[in-house]
């Protein structure tokens, strides 16, 4: 019987988001992605849009693979639970969000709106600025996990929209 009901759990983990973004990926607004030094296959993140371009109050934030094809795919439970995901999304007020990725917990991005469109804010290397994209080089570990040398975050200060770019080296 646990096994049957872990494995409804699955199925149902693994298909309903595949239906909520299908049916809400209509209107979106890019937000940054995150590129890999292992491949061309990037994770885009983008604010989901209701019908008035208000952002969306429950899940804004969708996550899915842009492949090197152009094909786009959804993230794995485990990409989304321990890599990629979102680990939270709490309402600041309307269309305003700060959202935590799973994987870089220590570092808010607020979603807000600039000059039409909805944009992730994050502090850049001690400056508030619009984050553009994220990049990760690794190398393949003795366990066959990939190992983080360092990430690099690329964005433009808000206020002036100077490039700004900072290295993160993992301890």
């Amino acid at each position: 019987m646990k096994y049957w009901v872990v494995g409804l759990l699955f199925v149902a983990l693994s298909v309903f988001p595949v239906l909520s973004y299908a049916i809400s990926w209509n209107k979106t607004d890019d937000l940054f992605v995150i590129e890999r030094s292992k491949n061309k296959n990037c994770v885009q993140y983008v604010a989901r849009l209701m019908e008035n371009n208000d952002i969306q109050e429950s899940s804004p934030v969708a996550v899915y693979w842009v492949l090197e094809d152009g094909r786009q795919e959804n993230l794995s439970l485990i990409e989304r639970k321990y890599a990629y995901g979102i680990h939270s999304q709490e309402k600041l007020e309307k269309n305003r969000f700060k959202i935590l990725l799973t994987a870089f917990k220590d570092r808010e991005i607020i979603l807000e709106k600039i000059d039409g469109s909805f944009k992730a804010i994050a502090y850049i290397d001690g400056r508030e600025s619009i984050l553009d994209r994220i990049f990760i080089e690794s190398k393949e570990g003795l366990t066959g996990l990939p190992k983080v040398l360092y990430v690099d975050v690329f964005g433009r200060t808000k206020e002036a929209s100077l490039p700004v770019r900072e290295r993160i080296i993992p301890r």
